[in-house]
């Protein structure tokens, strides 16, 4: 048999991955290929990814590989003692500080190579180590970084919505949490629940509303209570993610926020289970602990592998770093 020609046998890189999802938001676990980043931390090579090596960012979660709603968690070396992986989690807008439902893809994909079996594990992130537990059904349970309401109440003036208030909360990633009664929040609502929090968005940065330390919000949740066939109260939630695509998942660090307000509002004892719908009708549950004055959250969830490969660039591809970026 003749030998492939070379403009289709030409490889300049390859990524080997595997993919997930978490209550139906997809994680994308990159095990190898990027170029080495600077950095004693985690956050300063995160810092380093968004500075130099973005294009490898891009490769990755746009298209023609990737998609809008799709999380790259880039394995890497931990730089803290005891953990048994380092991970930055970024999506199609940049890197992120921590991902809930991605932390949940990738001890399940630590499981599924089987580096880790059942038990309790401590992952670095950017934003400090978190502690997962593999149960032995598959569920993963989160331990998050401290959250913490930031701001109560706050009113904005937002284009064809009027005044909207909410509070902004901190669970790994800024959000700004908005009530909305018993409003019906399903699939058939995403076009406009997209646009209504895209605006949100749009009006806290004009306004100038933000995290601690001047950090853009650019995470919005909307917040329901609706009722069930028996007449009880079901949690829902619809999350506007930072480039611009709905959270399939109730969303790990959002989850975290809100227990973070229901805990300052006395609306949620510590230990007390939170079980929070997503737009899609998965589900996350939710607790949190008090210690040393602060929300300790503890998000519980499933993941399930979906794709095992390689991502591959071949020379000439214009379309290599993604649709929009240059070529080399």
């Amino acid at each position: 048999m003749s030998p492939a020609p070379s403009f289709v046998s030409g490889v300049t890189h390859r990524l080997p991955f595997v993919d997930s999802h978490s209550a139906g938001e997809p994680t994308r676990v990159v095990l190898g290929g990027f170029p080495e980043l600077p950095g004693e931390t985690l956050a300063q090579q995160r810092r380093a990814l968004s500075r130099d090596f973005d294009r490898w960012r891009t490769l990755v979660n746009l298209e023609p590989r990737g998609n809008e709603v799709l999380v790259g968690a880039l394995l890497l070396p931990p730089k803290a003692p005891d953990c048994v992986a380092g991970v930055i989690y970024f999506n199609n807008a940049g890197p992120l500080g921590m991902c809930g439902h991605g932390t949940m893809g990738l001890v399940s994909t630590l499981a599924y190579l089987g580096r880790i079996g059942p038990g309790e594990h401590r992952i670095d992130t950017p934003v400090g180590v978190v502690t997962a537990t593999l149960h032995d059904d598959g569920r993963v349970s989160v331990a998050n970084v401290p959250a913490y309401r930031h701001l109560q109440n706050v009113s904005v003036t937002v284009k064809g919505l009027g005044e909207v208030r909410g509070d902004v909360a901190w669970g790994g990633n800024w959000f700004f949490l908005v009530e909305v009664g018993d409003r019906r929040l399903g699939l058939d609502d995403i076009a406009q629940l997209s646009d209504e929090t895209l605006r949100i968005r749009r009006a806290l940065k004009a306004a100038g509303v933000t995290g601690a330390g001047g950090a853009e919000i650019d995470h919005i949740e909307l917040s329901s209570t609706m009722q069930d066939k028996n007449g009880g109260g079901v949690h829902r939630n619809f999350v506007m993610c930072p480039g611009g695509a709905y959270d399939r998942s109730p969303c790990g660090t959002g989850t975290s926020a809100k227990l973070a307000c229901l805990a300052a509002d006395g609306k949620l004892q510590p230990g007390q289970v939170w079980r929070q719908e997503s737009v899609i009708g998965s589900v996350f549950e939710g607790q949190y602990s008090w210690q040393g004055g602060q929300v300790h959250p503890v998000i519980t969830g499933r993941a399930f592998i979906t794709v095992q490969g390689e991502l591959i660039v071949q020379p000439g591809d214009p379309f290599a770093w993604g649709i929009g970026v240059a070529a080399e």
